[in-house]
């Protein structure tokens, strides 16, 4: 979430016990106990042993999590296999009479998204958002609970709080918790959980759904009236959630009332962040014992006994937003203000976490950040297999697998065990029963606190747990295969077809469903894992081959030969084999279409204007089979339902800068309704906007670019090509004068380098543009925000040889100068209390101009001040642009 808790020092002793059961204190649980030793390996049976290789980056359910934005390239991210969102609760409790019906569609949408990249979704619900999300709105109040209930005004944040005490709020609260659970804690195969969903977030009360109102918190002392629920009320909730639950991982923010025994985990938002307070440095993540402050993650489980709730219940959060760029630069440590970010993790047991800087900004070649993710959640390895080298009838197999990672896999997923032939085709396989969860980490680390050795000490817990199934040969053609395993995602349901058959109201366009990628497969650290998610255990015998034991070969030359409205013509050259070839099998889609003798098919009843894509194999009098073809795809002809392109539009360049060039253009008109555009630089597409403008940054001055657009509806209808419109970008502006902490020129690029021109971090969030970072546009950084925002640059050099920090800003209205905070050596101040040579104070206009503050009048340390940050917490919604940040 983000990271709008920057707490004022002063109250950070309060949050403690603002924010945690006041009820007695329990003591650390200390070292668990170790599960019980299950049975060992059938060593009647061959041993087959496996070496040890990195899994894949991109693994199901852990590492790092993006924000989804609806109509973003995930392509484009840090492989993983979740995304992160928010929801406002009247999103889905919309009827103004009724506090009992919900409209999932808002839901369903973002859940198939995430499908459509092969991911699940981590998410929360929310009443209030100060700001809203960008997405979502700021008041998630539901309709039903209009005139029922008081609402109280957090003048701090601007935002609306329902009395959470009341009896309809906590009804309405737990009738959403109940109807949630009810549609998707057992939609999935097996009465298991929805198989988009990955991590559930309790959500609900208080700002973003985190369980705090700070400051209209329990702490009365600062003025401010209490805002929070009582112990009473936060049992009620985090009991209906326990007992509606079953299947879904469920984390709350703090170790609350009601979390004693509850079957919840938890996220840490600040993970593994280091602040300063009253001049000191200390954890947000690890406990007080390892430098942490008091109210610190870590230490509050210790405080209330559940550091160990890991073992059965998730642990995610959120990177602290200042460090995410930064955060694997000096792993396994950290430096400055990010942690020990090793400990963090293995004393989190932390499985995922939203990490938007990261997830747009790492390189998948970075070995620092490729070990610290898999080092995350579960890392499973699979050391050795026993089974026979030949099989008949019934055979027994067993696999061995052990955890070297921090956490286990939290979901019943489906092992499978199946042969695959010499041509690579899985002829057979068997699902079976096995547990995942079983296979705990091997070891885990101590904490201080519980005073068993030296830290780090690490001890032994987990063991390697060895499965095994009886399974049956039946149906399976004598022959040499490879004995094969996978552990099903069980997202590889949600097919394109599916997606397609959606109700209106929660159906996604066919533009996205068109960028369908499979489900990210589980894979294990092993040297014989497969980039499709199958693990090859080694060679089987199945009977004895008598007779053609010979597949054909793999059909060449496999091409469409004609398409209609409702069919698709097919041919293919002939296969070879030892004896004859008796025919082919024609797949669609991955589904049996046809079994032609010869090399030609026709598939009949197709819909209009749909892609489906084809492969072939052959087969001979034996029943042997190859391989299949290479897949071709082929598009029938006609359209059905929206068939109309929208209008094309008119461009034109109503402005540019050294490195931008600002478009407009006149909007489309169509059938049914214009959903967006396509802007092309020369032929390459750049970008995709919903308005009737866009401004395409990074480029290089003086130089030539001509840009088309195109029109878009939902049923992926695109319009002709507007007029060409050539820009030749501005000459290179001439540098600012004085030491530049930043002149947002893109070069290092922003927000993704994280670095500013002294070679530092930089960064930003909740802003209403770039994923919250603000975007650089024409040499400029624009923010845009609404009573939330949140800025930092690093600067770390000695500034004594300066007089003044000198910031050259405009605003959108004028007036901004009371919006916002800055703070730079020790001093923080609104921007608009600065006093300047002559004892006046800034004001921003909506011309550019250099804001010249003294530093030393201003109580400015310059002996390497830590950080320039800019916080946009103050009632103001505008934006502002700046040109560049200098001391002079």
């Amino acid at each position: 979430m983000p990271s709008l808790r920057k707490l004022l020092a002063a109250t950070a002793a309060a949050m403690t016990l603002v924010l945690v059961s006041t009820s007695g204190q329990a003591a650390p649980a200390g070292p668990p106990a170790r599960p019980p030793a299950g049975p060992g390996p059938d060593t009647s049976l061959a041993t087959h042993t496996y070496s040890y290789a990195d899994a894949a980056l991109g693994q199901p359910l852990k590492g790092f999590a993006p924000y989804l934005f609806p109509g973003d390239n995930l392509s484009s991210k840090y492989p993983g296999g979740l995304v992160w969102s928010y929801f406002a609760l009247n999103e889905v409790m919309k009827d103004p009479n009724s506090c009992s019906v919900f409209d999932w569609s808002v839901f369903e949408k973002a859940l198939d998204e995430a499908a459509v990249w092969g991911r699940q979704v981590a998410f929360r619900f929310y009443v209030e958002y100060p700001g809203g999300s960008g997405t979502h709105p700021g008041n998630g109040i539901p309709p039903c609970l209009n005139g029922r209930m008081a609402l109280r005004t957090n003048g701090f944040w601007g935002t609306v709080s329902p009395d959470y005490d009341d009896p309809d709020v906590i009804a309405a609260l737990v009738s959403f918790i109940n109807a949630f659970a009810q549609r998707y804690d057992r939609a999935g195969p097996g009465g298991t959980a929805d198989p988009r969903v990955g991590f559930m977030s309790l959500g609900l009360v208080g700002l973003w759904g985190e369980w705090h109102t700070w400051p209209y918190d329990r702490d009365l002392a600062d003025g401010y009236p209490n805002l929070m629920p009582t112990d009473a009320t936060i049992r009620t909730i985090i009991g209906a959630y326990d007992t509606a639950f079953d299947n879904i991982q469920l984390e709350v923010r703090y170790p609350l009332a009601g979390t004693e025994t509850a079957n919840i985990g938890f996220h840490d938002d600040s993970w593994p962040y280091k602040e300063w307070r009253g001049g000191q440095l200390k954890s947000m993540t690890l406990p007080v014992s390892m430098n942490g402050w008091e109210d610190a993650f870590l230490q509050l489980q210790l405080n209330t006994g559940t550091e160990n709730r890991w073992i059965t219940q998730s642990i995610g959060g959120e990177a602290r937003p200042e460090i995410q760029g930064s955060l694997y630069a000096n792993w396994p440590g950290g430096s400055g203000q990010v942690d020990d970010v090793l400990a963090a993790t293995e004393l989190s047991h932390i499985s995922w976490m939203i990490n938007q800087t990261g997830a747009g900004g790492y390189s998948p070649t970075d070995p620092l950040v490729a070990a610290g993710v898999r080092k995350m959640g579960y890392n499973l390895h699979i050391p050795q297999a026993n089974f026979n080298a030949t099989a008949s009838g019934t055979f027994k197999v067993g696999v061995t697998m052990q955890n070297n990672g921090v956490a286990p896999f939290y979901y019943p997923w489906t092992t499978v065990v199946g042969l695959r032939d010499a041509s690579g085709a899985i002829v057979k396989t068997w699902d079976t029963t096995w547990d995942l969860r079983q296979v705990q980490p091997l070891t885990i680390r101590a904490f201080p606190d519980w005073n068993v050795g030296a830290n780090p000490t690490y001890r032994d817990f987990g063991r390697p747990v060895n499965f095994s199934a009886n399974l049956s040969t039946a149906g399976v053609a004598a022959g040499s295969y490879s004995l094969v395993l996978k552990v099903r995602n069980p997202l590889e349901a949600v097919t394109p077809a599916v997606l397609r058959a959606r109700p209106a109201a929660s159906r996604l366009t066919d533009w996205i469903i068109d960028q369908w990628r499979p489900a990210v497969p589980l894979s294990f650290a092993n040297s014989n894992q497969g980039t499709d998610g199958w693990v090859n255990l080694g060679a089987m015998a199945v009977g004895s081959c008598s007779g053609d034991c010979t597949a054909p070969s793999v059909p060449s030359g496999l091409s469409v030969t004609g398409v209609t409205n409702t069919s698709v013509s097919l041919s293919w050259a002939a296969s070879t084999d030892n004896v004859g070839v008796t025919g082919y099998q024609v797949f669609r889609d991955g589904a049996l279409a046809g079994s032609p003798t010869g090399t030609t098919f026709t598939d009949t009843g197709r819909s209009p204007g749909q892609t489906y894509q084809y492969t072939v194999r052959a087969r001979d009098a034996a029943g042997n089979i190859s391989a299949a073809s290479a897949a071709v795809p082929a598009t029938t002809t006609g359209c059905s339902g929206d068939c109309t392109a929208p209008s094309a539009p008119t461009l034109s360049s109503p402005s540019k800068t050294d490195t931008t060039v600002s478009l407009s253009w006149t909007g489309s008109t169509d059938n049914v309704g214009v959903t967006g555009y396509e802007v092309f630089r020369g032929s390459t597409l750049v970008g995709s906007p919903s308005a009737t403008t866009f401004t395409d940054t990074g480029l290089t001055a003086s130089t030539a670019y001509s840009y088309t657009v195109k029109a878009r509806d939902a049923a992926g209808n695109r319009s002709a090509a507007s007029n060409t419109v050539t820009v030749t970008t501005n000459a290179a502006p001439q540098p600012p004068a004085g030491l530049v902490l930043d002149n947002f020129d893109g070069t290092p690029a922003y927000p993704s380098s994280n670095q500013n021109d002294l070679g530092r971090w930089t960064g930003a969030n909740c802003f209403l543009d770039g994923g919250g970072s603000g975007v650089v546009t024409g040499g400029a950084l624009s923010l845009r925000y609404n009573n939330c925002g949140w800025f930092g640059s690093d600067v770390g050099v000695d500034l004594n040889a300066y007089t003044y920090l000198v910031v050259r800003i405009r605003g959108a209205a004028g007036g901004e100068q009371a919006h916002f905070s800055l703070g730079l050596g020790g001093a923080t101040k609104v921007f608009a209390d600065f006093t300047l040579d002559g004892g006046a104070h800034p004001v921003i206009t909506t011309s550019y101009q250099d804001i010249r503050i003294p530093m030393a009048a201003n109580g400015i340390n310059r002996n390497s001040p830590s950080q320039l940050a800019m916080g946009f917490w103050y009632g103001g919604n505008s934006t502002i642009t700046i040109d560049h940040i200098t001391f002079q």
